[in-house]
């Protein structure tokens, strides 16, 4: 028997409306801090829950709704609406990222929710939050990319602007939205007062942004796209650089890296270069300093030149593809990855949460599970609901 204490969400009940990334990125941290995920779907299922799988390794659905509880309500009749509030009435939180406007429109709203559970915490994610011009735009994680200014920072100065590869907004806004619902449960632990809080897409991304704007001003309409050096242009080498058999990203933030790293490739002599002598000449000489680099580096295998540049504590990583991630003994090691069994999806490669609670127990992984398999128990059990009274609803068609 461990001795160490419950995980810290342990005893948390979250009703889980949300779909896609961005909600259930912040619910799946909640399970792995120990929360009671009772996730809630359309009898059809959430959208991701619907996407063809790829041919490889990982199921997005089953990666970030593992550790959840599967119920299913039809949500446009009204005696899946009371069931709902049956629960929200036992529940600590209630999350959804539907556009604005679709839970008043369900009969859902804060009033609705409030008067079944006045210290339930209300918490919500959309692209633009439910106030301003843009209230109701459809938003996607490229759309918000795009409104966001994230694409137009990122590509190369003479071409075209490009999406980054990761689903940024959607999982800035998850990370976000936990925060805030833990916020809130903190201030009602603190004060007993249950809280309303929500996280637009669009403005959880914009402080990534910092590094471009460094160098922007007000009415400033130039390109800001910098490939892969440094957005605001302010360190030098700051770059992925060529290898024998792929590249390396390499910078020097200050002084002290630079020595080293000529260090490492036998190259002191670029101290004395004046084009190289200090930070502002190394930026100023940028160009030449790349391709003067480069040079070196691609002479080196990239894992070696690697090891040889952590040597001399040069800031570098070898650029990996995928494949080479997913095997990463580092993230093996300190439990984030780690291969799983699923009954529907076969072999797939969990994650653990980023979030890391020393001596507390984590939840063990249980996958996620099928549509609507825990309905009529956590009807019964957390709503209250008869055997009959759940039968009505199956033939009522609220359950699908």
């Amino acid at each position: 028997m461990s001795s160490r204490a419950s995980a810290p969400l342990h005893g948390i009940t979250v009703l889980d409306l949300t779909q896609i990334y961005n909600g259930p990125y912040a619910t799946f941290l909640m399970a792995q801090a120990g929360a009671t995920i009772i996730k809630i779907e359309p009898p059809t299922g959430e959208h991701l829950r619907k996407r063809v799988r790829s041919t490889g390794v990982v199921e997005p659905f089953a990666v970030l709704n593992c550790n959840k509880q599967s119920l299913t309500l039809n949500l446009r009749l009204p005696e899946a609406r009371d069931a709902l509030l049956k629960l929200a009435a036992q529940a600590d939180v209630i999350v959804e990222n539907f556009a604005p406007g679709v839970m008043d429109r369900l009969g859902l709203g804060e009033a609705a929710l409030r008067e079944a559970n006045p210290r339930i915490i209300i918490a919500s994610s959309s692209g633009y939050g439910s106030a301003g011009p843009y209230r109701d735009y459809p938003a996607m994680d490229l759309t918000v990319q795009a409104m966001a200014g994230v694409m137009g920072i990122t590509g190369e100065a003479d071409g075209p602007p490009l999406k980054a590869g990761p689903a940024l907004c959607d999982f800035s806004a998850g990370v976000h939205l936990y925060g805030a619902i833990v916020t809130a449960l903190y201030e009602r632990a603190a004060t007993g007062r249950a809280g309303t809080v929500e996280v637009s897409m669009l403005s959880a991304v914009y402080p990534s942004l910092l590094s471009s704007l460094g160098m922007h001003h007000r009415g400033d309409r130039s390109n800001k796209r910098t490939g892969n050096r440094h957005g605001g242009l302010t360190m030098a080498p700051y770059n992925v650089y060529p290898t024998a058999d792929g590249a390396i990203a390499i910078l020097t933030a200050n002084d002290g890296h630079w020595t080293a790293l000529t260090q490492a490739l036998g190259c002191e002599h670029w101290q004395t270069d004046p084009r190289f002598a200090d930070k502002a000449a190394r930026i100023a000489h940028m160009n030449a300093l790349d391709e003067t680099v480069g040079e070196q580096t691609r002479t080196y295998p990239k894992e070696a030149l690697f090891a040889l540049l952590m040597q001399h504590r040069v800031p570098c990583a070898p650029v990996r593809e995928l494949d080479e991630v997913i095997h990463d003994e580092h993230l093996h090691a300190v439990g984030m990855l780690h291969w799983e069994q699923h009954p529907q999806y076969g072999e797939v490669l969990a994650h653990g949460s980023p979030l890391v609670f020393h001596d507390r127990e984590s939840p063990a992984y249980a996958p996620s599970r099928a549509l609507g398999a825990d309905t009529a128990d956590v009807l019964g059990r957390i709503g209250g609901l008869s055997g009959d009274e759940i039968q009505r609803l199956q033939e009522l068609g609220a359950l699908g």
